[in-house]
């Protein structure tokens, strides 16, 4: 019988949700959710200095926004001590770990002495094999018993076979002096406790799988599957820092990204399944697995990341995309529509998604239907009003006034009108988007005119062909 796919997604909650991290999270999203499995989040929150409760609610909105749920509550590591210090004991009772006496300047000087005799630094506590009846009363730190013969092996679904030779590792520290216990500990315990089967994290934690499998081992617990991803870069290839623009996820929710544009792309930076750039999240959940995820860092590329936004807004159900227009406007500080023009914008939706890669774009192809009488035209669009063309929209208002309001017939009149006129659609086309957006870029006339409706079209155009007031 299989056993049931458990992964994790362990953050600090020491500022925003790293774009590295939150791809991390979604790949054991992916692979958790696509097998039917649990994806469970922990706050790894043992650095009291730096851990806050408001970088906590960044991550959890984070997430929220990208829409990768978890299962149960999340746990807090730091609340979990007293389960990990409990696991050091055991394994000071077992003689697996030992007490080391020794002192910050002890080891300082062994270092130092190594260093000049050309040997390893490595600290070798002379505890490891003391007589406890020659113990001090004293403080002192427990130290995981590590073997320093053979080699660990860490068996990597992403980097294959990892090898490291146990004279390269230390007799790692348990518990502090304090008795708090250490990093190292605290994730080996929890990922134990909460049956996680599946590490799927940065390979910038591969050197400490070495370590945490010596406790695993020392434990008698199985060892889970490691899969240590590469690293995000920017587009010049070097670490991904703030000098390559946004890296926390509220801010590319404030960029005015799609969530699922923005899983997508996460998806697909690292790993692949074919030539498939664009899918959806079924796909994703059907296709994803660790075998597709490359060894090389992905770099990340906002035209890219634009590219399948845009097919994304695109291909939205169009009360969903209008539901995650709103939330683009709360995380933004703007307000959110309402009333009529809630209205307005779900019937334009079918010609605002087009071609729109982000939200602020889809909101400057929606002025026309967000703007209100008596519009304020735009100096580019102003000079589309011309004496001759406002005498044009003077003559075509009436002509609408019988016209059936369907596209094909107000395309014929239009066109018919401007041929009457001996122009060209074109210069008839300029007056119209300036008399009904205000703008001199905006949707189809024709688009427009169908959105607004007969009334408020013949009203702008009433507006706009008026004589200029000196």
């Amino acid at each position: 019988m299989s056993t049931e796919v458990v992964t994790r997604f362990a953050p600090s909650p020491t500022g925003f949700l790293h774009i590295g991290g939150a791809r991390t999270a979604l790949f054991n999203w992916l692979y958790a959710r696509g097998r039917g499995g649990k994806f469970l989040l922990r706050i790894e929150d043992t650095d009291r200095d730096r851990s806050t409760p408001e970088a906590t609610a960044a991550i959890l909105a984070g997430m929220a926004w990208l829409g990768l749920d978890h299962d149960g509550e999340a746990v807090s590591q730091y609340e979990r001590a007293d389960r990990h210090r409990a696991v050091a004991h055991e394994l000071l009772e077992a003689g697996k770990a030992y007490k080391c006496f020794s002192t910050q300047e002890e080891i300082q000087a062994y270092r130092e002495a190594a260093r000049a005799d050309g040997r390893s630094t490595l600290f070798r506590s002379p505890w490891r094999d003391a007589d406890p009846a020659t113990h001090p009363d004293a403080p002192y730190v427990v130290r995981l018993r590590v073997p320093h013969e053979g080699t660990t092996v860490i068996r990597d679904e992403v980097q294959g076979d990892v090898t490291i030779r146990n004279d390269q590792l230390d007799d790692l520290v348990l518990l502090r002096s304090d008795g708090s216990p250490v990093y190292m500990l605290a994730v080996v315990v929890d990922d134990h406790d909460m049956g996680v089967t599946h590490v799927i994290r940065g390979d910038d934690h591969l050197n400490n799988a070495a370590r945490q499998m010596t406790i695993i081992q020392a434990m008698g617990w199985p060892v889970p599957v490691y899969a240590h991803i590469p690293l995000i870069h920017g587009p010049d290839g070097k670490k991904l820092s703030k000098r390559h623009g946004a890296l926390g996820v509220e801010e590319y929710q404030r960029m005015g990204y799609p969530a699922a544009g923005m899983r997508n792309y996460l998806a697909r930076l690292g790993w692949s399944h074919g030539d498939d750039e664009f899918f959806t999240d079924a796909q994703a959940l059907e296709w994803f697995d660790i075998t597709g995820i490359g060894k090389s860092p992905a770099r990340l590329d906002f035209k890219k990341l634009e590219n399948i936004c845009g097919q994304h807004i695109a291909a939205a159900d169009d009360a969903a995309l209008l539901h995650e227009l709103q939330d683009f406007l709360a995380s933004t500080g703007q307000e959110p529509l309402s009333g009529a023009k809630v209205d307005m914008v779900n019937k334009a939706m079918p010609v605002l998604k087009e071609r729109a890669k982000t939200f602020p774009e889809l909101l400057e192809k929606a002025h026309f239907c967000l703007t209100e009488r008596p519009l304020v035209i735009e100096e580019k669009a102003a000079k589309n009003l011309t004496e001759d063309s406002r005498a044009m929209l003077s003559d075509l208002t009436p002509q609408l006034q019988t016209a059936t309001w369907v596209r094909q017939d107000l395309e014929a009149l239009l066109n018919s009108f401007a041929e009457d006129r001996g122009v060209k659609f074109g210069q008839l086309a300029g007056p119209l988007r300036a008399a009904l957006a205000g703008r001199a870029a905006t949707p189809s006339v024709f688009d427009m005119m169908l959105v607004l409706g007969p009334e408020e079209t013949r009203l702008r155009l009433m507006d706009a062909a008026a004589p200029v007031r000196a």
